[in-house]
């Protein structure tokens, strides 16, 4: 059982105490299946991306235990093509909801075994991950496009979808360079995920025009920076271009313009971006504008519409909880979190021969 001694580390002003902290870890652990499967809430589906944030939360927090059963059931559960399915019934391998394999989704797996790595040094669980990690990384490199952008799914009959987005490619790139990481710690040269990396950075900063139009979303705003796909003078306007147009003073960032919906996770992950960026106040202060959203039991209410003042949806997602653990690690300097987010630590990969 979680308790506050453990959770010291996640103390942030206005945002956790030590006790809040471990009723927050405490809440992602009820909803995790005895086989390590972490849905949205019980009874709601479970995709690879979300199951893999929550148990980096778990990291952060100090269950390396119940995240390497996390981790274990992607292994178990991987398809023969390297992928998973996009929804799992309540985490059930055996009920899947969506059959579609989305790369974004597949490629994850990587950051949170590099996570875990970090957060335990443990070489025996890097031994056991990588040839789902491999596999994953080949899946997901099959729908690159010629431009170096990644193609957003397989359809379930295997028909490829050749149409980007840019928030699902960028955290395919902070997902690549964390395969290149464990590649290395292996001495297991991948030259092709090297190039592979690279050219998608290239369409991510030159090439707007090779991902689908989304950017009334404000993930497509701040993904290219969360991931240091952006960095430097480009972040920084890029944030102040539509800082207006996204966050809601005092209530957090809209998922979507012009809809009155604040969002834990987006906030979190803006925080997490402006935290890359080195604007750790800034991040604080969205942090402690969402804690209208905190529930009891210490998960958190996914949104908020304010016109309405309303809670919407009537949920309180792990995947939600997960994101503002790990941005309250990346403050408070937790090492594992850090390397992974500021990318300081992580392969470039090659720039590609292109203009």
């Amino acid at each position: 059982m979680t308790i506050p001694g453990r959770t010291e580390h996640l103390v942030l002003p206005g945002v956790l105490t030590a006790d809040e902290a471990a009723e927050t870890v405490a809440g992602i652990l009820a909803v995790q299946r005895e086989d390590g499967a972490i849905p949205w809430f019980r009874g709601h589906h479970l995709d690879p991306w979300d199951h893999t944030e929550a148990a980096m939360a778990l990291d952060a927090a100090g269950e390396h235990d119940a995240a390497a059963r996390a981790y274990a059931w992607l292994a178990r559960h991987q398809n023969a093509d390297g992928s998973w399915y996009a929804a799992y019934d309540d985490g059930d391998a055996e009920r899947v909801t969506d059959r579609g394999r989305e790369s974004n989704f597949c490629a994850y797996i990587a950051v949170g075994v590099w996570h875990h790595y970090l957060a335990t040094g443990d070489d025996a669980f890097v031994d056991r991950m990588w040839p789902a990690v491999h596999a994953a990384t080949e899946f997901v490199l099959g729908l690159q496009q010629p431009g170096g952008q990644i193609g957003w799914k397989r359809e379930d009959d295997g028909t490829p979808v050749g149409d980007a987005l840019l928030t699902g490619s960028s955290s395919i790139h902070q997902a690549l360079r964390c395969a290149l990481a464990i590649a290395e710690q292996r001495e297991e040269p991948q030259p092709d995920w090297e190039l592979a990396v690279g050219a998608l950075r290239h369409a991510i900063q030159r090439h707007p025009e090779r991902f689908l139009d989304k950017s009334s979303y404000s993930m497509d705003w701040y993904y290219p920076i969360l991931t240091s796909a952006v960095t430097g003078p480009e972040a920084k306007a890029r944030i102040e271009a539509d800082w207006d147009r996204f966050v809601v003073p005092g209530q957090g960032v809209r998922c979507i313009v012009p809809n009155p919906w604040v969002t834990g996770g987006e906030s979190c992950e803006l925080a997490l971006a402006l935290w890359v960026m080195g604007e750790s106040d800034r991040a604080l202060e969205i942090l402690q504008s969402i804690q209208h959203l905190r529930a009891p039991g210490g998960l958190y209410w996914t949104g908020y519409v304010f016109d309405d003042d309303a809670v919407w949806p009537q949920e309180q997602t792990t995947w939600t909880a997960g994101s503002l653990l790990l941005a309250v690690a990346a403050l408070g300097g937790d090492e594992a979190t850090t390397a992974v987010f500021s990318g300081e630590r992580l392969p470039l990969g090659l720039d590609p021969d292109c203009c």
